[in-house]
């Protein structure tokens, strides 16, 4: 919890700025994913996709995250498959663009995170629930046929440690579904040109509390990178998610100064 003797500093700045942007910013964030925002266009783009990552941007430097994006998510139905290390992960790809995540639904009773998540078009599945399986199913299409993005983690969730997990199957069949390519994306944190390996949850800390430690962590580097995307059709769900597995862990494991140069 306590990192320097900067720490309450941050708290105290940081904080205000929290309470500031959720006071001021939330409320037009939200009023602006509805039909009248999507409808409306600013510099080629839908006021919902504006305000969305307006309020990501600002979200991320409340918390200390300097986000560096190489590459671009595609135009059109896509499937976003990244690695999940932190919470904010959904923070850093909303911060580039609008795309609709699949979540766990205990997530929608989470404080703050649950509300941003409601406003971002957040799909949730029950898990276990075959019932939950289908209405996922059948929100994705919706998704993808009004030509919207879809991201998932098919890590399975916020696993111990810092390495990137195996990607499970099941939920490539989305993309196969409706024929859509599928777009790897690498998230890492960063500081002094060392991975940050405080990101993610420690032993026994629940969600609160480590937003309180990353309010109070000093300023560190999110690397994102959307990979180059790749055809579902006709291919096995195994072999999409080792393809996206390798692509990510390449990717996670290059050298800090390679990502950077390519930036």
């Amino acid at each position: 919890m306590w990192h320097d003797v900067f720490t309450p500093l941050r708290w105290l700045v940081r904080g205000c700025g929290f309470v500031l942007h959720f006071t001021l910013g939330v409320i037009p964030t939200v009023l602006a994913q509805s039909r009248l925002g999507r409808a409306i266009r600013v510099g080629g783009r839908g006021l919902d996709a504006v305000m969305l990552a307006w309020w990501s941007r600002w979200t991320c430097r409340i918390f200390g995250l300097e986000p560096t994006v190489t590459g671009a998510p595609i135009e059109g139905p896509v499937l976003i498959v990244a690695n999940h290390l932190s919470w904010a992960d959904i923070q850093v790809l909303h911060s580039v663009a609008p795309m609709s995540f699949i979540a766990k639904a205990e997530i929608a009773r989470w404080p703050l995170a649950g509300y941003l998540a409601n406003a971002g078009g957040t799909i949730y599945h029950q898990r276990g629930s075959h019932d939950s399986a289908r209405g996922v199913s059948e929100q994705v299409s919706e998704r993808f046929a009004a030509g919207g993005r879809v991201a998932i983690f098919p890590e399975g969730g916020i696993l111990p440690g810092t390495e990137v997990k195996r990607f499970h199957a099941r939920m490539f069949k989305l993309a196969q579904e409706a024929g859509c390519p599928v777009q790897p994306a690498m998230i890492r944190y960063l500081r002094d040109g060392r991975r940050d390996e405080a990101v993610t949850f420690l032993p026994g800390e629940h969600f609160i509390g480590n937003l309180v430690r990353f309010m109070g962590r000093p300023t560190c580097r999110a690397d994102l990178v959307f990979l180059e995307p790749f055809d579902s059709i006709d291919v096995p769900r195994n072999a999409l998610a080792a393809r996206a597995e390798a692509a990510v862990r390449a990717a996670y494991d290059a050298p800090v100064h390679t990502l950077a140069e390519a930036a």
